[in-house]
């Protein structure tokens, strides 16, 4: 019954600046635990960022960290993630996931829902 969004993906410069979007629908969104992962051409999916409940503890893969920020605002079911300095290596499809039970991990399998991914492209 959750359905997840994304929006924001496009195509930028090395360098610059973009952020993603995922609005939740369907259950109580508060209490999920949301991650974004990325999935390049012929990659494995893989953990980007992650945000607990109350958005108070965060998780970043170490090849994001410092560049990019997770957020969520759950007065608007929505979960953020901006990208800064963003680098070629960084292209990939970007899907948000809920964990419903609030806990989650940097595993794709334990995540309940996913969203249909949105295309970030960065050119040299």
């Amino acid at each position: 019954q959750v359905q997840l969004v994304e929006s924001g993906g496009g195509l930028v410069q090395a360098g610059g600046s973009l952020r993603l979007s995922c609005a939740a629908s369907g259950r109580t969104f508060s209490s999920f635990t949301m991650a974004w992962f990325r999935q390049a051409p012929g990659k494995e999916r893989e953990f980007v960022a992650g945000i607990k409940r109350s958005g108070g503890i965060t998780y970043y893969a170490d090849s994001v960290k410092g560049r990019f920020t997770i957020s969520r605002d759950n007065a608007k079911n929505t979960v953020y993630l901006q990208m800064n300095s963003l680098k070629p290596e960084d292209t990939a499809v970007y899907y948000c996931a809920a964990n419903f039970n609030g806990y989650g991990s940097t595993w794709s399998d334990s995540y309940d829902a996913w969203g249909q991914g949105t295309q970030v492209t960065v050119s040299s």
